[in-house]
C-alpha cells in the first residue's frame, strides 16, 4: 500500500514518532525524519524558519514529491507559574507554526491522495495544572487541522490524532493506572501509529478535517466523587 511513497515525520527519532517511522518503513515507504536529537536522520530544530526551509528543500531535492506529512514533534510543556515568554513562544513554534509552515512549503509537491496527519493530544480538551504551553500548542494544532482541511480540499486530506496516555518506555502498568482507562490499559505508540497508517491509506478517503482521540476512553468517563472508584481529597490550602 505504501511502497515507494514518501513520508515525512517530525520528531521521528523516538517515542510515537519513531514507531510511526518504523511502520512506514515496514510497509515500503521512503521515510524522512527530522529531529533535534542526534542520529541517522536530518538533525534540526523545527522552531527555526531557516531549518524548515532547508529541510523541505532536502526532501524535495531527494524525492521530488511528498505523499504524507506527519507533524509529531513534541512542544515544550511548562506552566503559567514558571513558563517564560520565550518558552511559550517556542512551544507554539514547534507545535503550531512549524506544522503550518511545513504544510505550506510542501503544498506544491504533494502527490494525488496526499495526507497530512497532525499529532495533537487529549490535552486539547482537558488539562492538568501547569501545562499551559503544551496544552495551547496541542489545542492550536487541532484547530489548524480543520482549517487546512478546508484550504487544501480536493488536494490533500488533513486530520489530527489526539493521543491520551501513551507509554513510550515499554513499562507494564497494572492496578489503577490501567483500570482507570475504560479500555483497561495504558496506550502504546503502535496504537497511534496504526491510526496514522489508516488515515494515510485509501481506506480513509472520505475522512478529512477530523480529530480522532485515542485515549482508551479516558475522556468519555464521567467522574463523580465516590463513583466508579474515584475519591476526591482536597489539598491543604494553608
Amino acid at each position: 500500500m505504501f511502497k515507494d511513497k514518501v513520508a515525512v515525520i517530525t520528531g521521528g527519532a523516538r517515542g510515537i514518532g519513531k514507531c510511526i517511522s518504523e511502520e512506514f518503513l515496514k510497509n515500503g515507504a521512503d521515510v524522512c525524519v527530522i529531529d533535534k536529537i542526534e542520529g541517522d536522520h536530518y538533525v534540526g530544530d523545527i522552531s527555526d524558519k531557516v531549518t524548515l526551509e532547508a529541510f523541505s528543500k532536502y526532501v524535495i531535492d531527494k524525492y521530488g514529491r511528498i505523499d504524507y506529512l506527519v507533524n509529531n514533534a513534541l512542544p515544550l510543556m511548562n506552566g503559567i507559574n514558571e513558563c517564560t515568554y520565550e518558552e511559550f513562544e517556542y512551544a507554539l513554534s514547534v507545535g503550531i507554526t512549524a506544522p503550518f509552515y511545513l504544510s505550506k512549503l510542501f503544498m506544491p509537491y504533494f502527490s494525488n491522495g496526499g495526507s497530512i496527519i497532525n499529532i495533537s493530544s487529549s490535552r486539547d480538551r482537558m488539562s492538568q495544572p501547569q501545562t499551559e504551553s503544551y496544552t495551547a500548542a496541542k489545542g492550536g494544532i487541532a484547530a489548524l487541522t480543520h482549517a487546512l482541511a478546508i484550504s487544501l480540499a480536493g488536494r490533500v486530506r488533513v486530520n489530527s490524532i489526539s493521543p491520551g496516555w501513551i507509554d513510550t518506555s515499554c513499562k507494564i502498568y497494572d492496578g489503577a493506572d490501567a483500570f482507570q482507562h475504560p479500555a483497561g490499559r495504558v496506550g502504546v505508540p503502535l496504537d497511534i501509529a496504526n491510526m496514522v497508517m489508516f488515515l494515510c491509506s485509501e481506506k480513509s478517503g472520505f475522512i478529512t478535517g477530523e480529530n480522532i482521540c485515542i485515549d482508551g476512553g479516558m475522556t468519555k468517563l464521567m467522574i463523580y466523587n465516590v463513583d466508579n472508584g474515584w475519591n476526591y481529597e482536597e489539598k491543604n490550602k494553608d
